[in-house]
């Protein structure tokens, strides 16, 4: 074979051309390169802060400056247009939807007011607006309800100290909590890894003889969220904020630990049971599927990574996975989208068929116990009944109350459930014998509770005049809280 050289001298065009393919593939190499190189850099500069962000800084705008992507993704949760068949962002009136629970919840807090919980942007909003918290004239709550509201309140507990936070009224601490659940709450100001900044996490670890240090990066990508999406109560006399787990995390273990304590939430203004509320055991729910049991995180779902140009991050807009099955489901499930979907509606409208039969039977239990007592049962001869009522309603609750409606594992879900109905059952067949007994025709004639206006009358509740104290709060004291933190923080960033 000749030479290249001995080529391009018999041939000057072969030349020119093996010269300009050889410029062509430079060029392109050097184009990788650079590209290469730019993407490094920038998923280098991305983590560095444009200035540094001060302890206790509680505003999420400031952090904001220094990681655009995920502020600018977090202010997302703004966004109210998402409706899956049971959930989504949109706002639902759930006392509208399911009446019964009016009267389940009669006595309590939760009769007057419940929506489905909007975006982690929200959070300080809705607390306000809540007939739950009270009026102008009206502080019916602790302070401990702020607890997972708001970045301020890690500020403010380090300032006067965690047990000090929890005392006093939650119309006391107004001023102080202003900016809604964001940044500090999860990250550490210098170094941005993953914290714990509330204090009931890590006391309850501790007292199973664990240590948060011990705990693996995919690990704390839950734990951040099980600070607040768990299942928590306030002790008497201190309201301070404690998770019952001392015994395990299942509904049957943490209603044998609120047992032991005789612990009650409130008691039921129409049966008279002694009650729990449950709140929202997302994390020991999650524990019990299979995504906890194949290493899945919180985050995983509901805010899995993006990428633009070479930066990957997290996706800040925490949110139902279903509006995000691209990034979330299908990052490990290959199947299409209308597949996803209905596996997860198959299993929900389950679900949802069984929580519907244990409420229809609870708010029958405590209509049937008033009419009991009306009629002259005894305290003694009611107990057993009222202590099927509690656990009915605490186990209806336990998956009632966490979000995705049993999906995070709807085998538990619906086991759970169904030893509610069945001692919900059991109860009013406690109840009918006490009936019987006293004379009165069984079954008796239940009150007309087919909406949530008709229920709400039947437990005596003055709907008006809780909406006029709560617009008169909204107009007065919100807007002092909202002065005075202007002039605390510099500024204040409104929804």
């Amino acid at each position: 074979m000749k030479p290249i050289s001995d080529k391009v001298n018999e041939k000057p065009k072969f030349g020119w051309i093996l010269f300009l393919v050889t410029v062509i593939i430079v060029l392109i190499i050097a184009f990788f390169a650079t590209s290469i190189f730019e993407r490094k850099n920038e998923a280098y500069y991305t983590l560095q802060m444009v200035k540094p962000i001060p302890d206790g800084e509680s505003r999420n705008e400031v952090w904001g400056e220094s990681f655009p992507r995920e502020y600018e993704t977090y202010r997302k949760t703004l966004e109210t247009g998402f409706a899956s068949k049971h959930g989504g962002s949109v706002k639902r009136d759930y006392l509208q939807q399911y009446p019964e629970l009016v009267i389940m919840w009669a006595g309590y807090g939760f009769s007057k007011d419940y929506n489905q919980g909007r975006g982690h942007a929200y959070a300080v909003t809705d607390i306000r607006n809540t007939l739950r918290t009270g009026g102008a004239n009206t502080d019916p709550m602790p302070s401990t309800c702020w607890t997972c509201k708001s970045p301020d309140v890690p500020r403010v507990m380090e300032k006067i100290g965690i047990a000090e936070f929890y005392k006093g009224t939650w119309k006391e601490k107004g001023a102080e909590i202003v900016n809604s659940i964001g940044c500090m709450d999860c990250h550490d100001n210098k170094t941005m890894a993953l914290k714990i900044s509330r204090p009931a996490l890590v006391e309850a670890f501790e007292r199973q003889g664990k240590k948060m240090k011990d705990f693996s990066r995919q690990e704390m990508r839950s734990l951040v969220c099980a600070q607040c999406h768990v299942e928590y109560y306030f002790k008497k006399e201190t309201n301070y904020l404690t998770f019952p787990w001392d015994k395990g995390f299942s509904a049957d273990d943490m209603e044998k630990y609120y047992d032991e304590i005789e612990f009650v939430d409130w008691t039921h203004k129409l049966s008279k049971a002694p009650m729990l509320k449950a709140q929202h055991p997302d994390y020991e729910l999650f524990k019990t599927g299979i995504h906890a049991k194949r290493g899945v995180s919180c985050a995983d779902c509901h805010m899995p990574y993006k990428s633009e140009g070479g930066v990957k991050f997290t996706d800040h807009h925490a949110q139902s996975p279903l509006a995000n099955i691209a990034n979330s489901c299908q990052v490990c499930h290959r199947e299409e989208t209308e597949t996803l979907l209905r596996d997860v509606y198959e299993r929900q409208d389950k679900i949802e068929e069984l929580r519907r039969i244990a409420e229809r039977n609870l708010a029958a239990a405590h209509l049937e116990a008033k009419a009991a007592w009306d009629n002259g049962a005894k305290e003694e001869e009611m107990k057993p009944a009222l202590k099927l009522i509690r656990h009915a309603q605490w186990r209806w609750d336990w998956v009632a109350a966490a979000n995705g409606l049993g999906f995070h594992s709807p085998v538990e879900a619906m086991r759970v459930l169904g030893t509610s109905i069945e001692k919900a059952k059991d109860a009013r067949k406690e109840l009918a014998i006490i009936l019987v007994k006293l004379g009165v025709k069984y079954p008796i004639e239940l009150p007309d509770i087919s909406t949530k206006e008709k229920a709400q009358k039947v437990i005596d509740l003055d709907m008006e005049a809780l909406r006029k104290d709560k617009e008169e709060f909204l107009k007065t004291t919100a807007v002092e809280w909202d002065k005075e933190a202007k002039v605390r923080q510099g500024n204040l960033l409104k929804n």
